[in-house]
This record gives structure tokens, sequence and C-alpha cells, in this order.
């Protein structure tokens, strides 16, 4: 009677401290979902706020679709770090199709993230740089603070662009642990083989 009592109470404390684990586990998930969204509304304000203008003319962040396109997928990015924050963190089962979910959707934002990043990072390094082929000169001896908080945006962007490939690693991780490995079964896979090749 006393080894059931004490089994009892070690599977007690032992589900005790795996809903313990769930919920740290839980909660870290939830502040790295949020952490995109500081870092994307401070990328999105940033270049909002990019304009210059001079004896030289005006250029405003819009002027550039590339800058355009950064400014819209960090706000979108934004929006998906909310949303999946807070369904992460109501405590709920995770079914197979909310792993699917969350691991398509993570790898969708991620590519959209990267490729705002990439294409400014081409426009800022052209604004830079120019491009003496084909006779581009560089627009950052006349518009510096233009390109200053340009690269400012895209770095913040960079930084998003890490969280999400975390996230993406994570929610890959959670989905494809809950199948099973394929079997190993040497006398099938030859017979399987001999198949193919008659």
């Amino acid at each position: 009677m006393a080894e059931k009592t004490a089994e009892k109470g070690e599977v007690a404390v032992a589900e005790r401290t795996e809903d313990a684990n769930k919920a740290s586990m839980r909660t870290a998930e939830t502040l790295l979902r949020l952490l995109p969204l500081g870092l994307c509304v401070a990328a999105l304000v940033v270049m909002l706020n990019n304009s210059e203008t001079n004896d030289f003319g005006s250029v405003f962040y819009s002027d550039l679709g590339a800058f355009k396109y950064l400014v819209h997928a960090n706000g979108v990015c934004a929006a998906y770090s909310l949303l999946s924050a807070v369904v992460t963190a109501v405590p709920r089962p995770f079914t197979m199709s909310r792993a699917w979910t969350f691991f398509l959707l993570d790898q969708l934002f991620t590519y959209v993230i990267i490729a705002a990043g990439a294409v400014s990072t081409e426009v800022v390094y052209l604004a830079y740089n120019g491009d003496k082929d084909i006779s581009w000169s560089e627009a950052c001896g006349s518009f510096g603070g233009f390109c200053q908080k340009a690269t400012a945006s895209v770095s913040i962007t960079f930084i998003v662009v890490v969280c999400y490939i975390s996230l993406s690693l994570i929610s890959s991780y959670r989905l494809f642990t809950r199948y099973d490995p394929p079997s190993t079964n040497s006398n099938k896979a030859a017979t399987e083989l001999g198949r193919f090749q008659s």
C-alpha cells in the first residue's frame, strides 16, 4: 500500500514538473514571438520618417519601391508577430494542424522579411557606392541623413530576420518531431529496389 502511494506521489510530481516545463517553454516562445514585433515597428517608424530636403532636391522613402516594400513587409510581420504571440500564449494542446499552420506561416514570413531586407540592402549599397558602369553616381554624399536612416532601418530588419529564422527552426522542430522516423528494414528496401530496376 505504501509503495502505491509513493508511486502515485512520484507520478504527480513528474506531471507537475512537466506542466511547469511546458508553461516556461510557452512563455519563452511567446516572448520570442513578441521580440520581432518591437523590432518591425522600430524599422517601420525609422523608414516612414526617412526623408531629406536640401539644395540638391528632396528624397522620400516612398520614392523607392524597395523601401516601400520594406515598410509593408515590416508592418505585416509585426501584425503576424502579435497574432502568433497571442495564439502561443493561450494554453491549448498542440495539434498537428496547429503545428503545420505555425510551420508554414513562420516560413512564409521569414521569406517575406528576408526579401525585404535583401532588396533594401541593394538599394542602400547603390546609394552609397553608385554604379560607375552605367553612370550612376552615389547619392549619400548629397543625402547623408537619408542614407543613415535607411541603413538603420535595414539593419533592424536583419535582426528581425534572425528572430524569424529562430522561430522557423522552432516550429519545424515542433512539427517534424511529431512524426516517426522511417523504418530501416533493409530486406524490404532491397525488394523494392529490385522491383524498381526490373
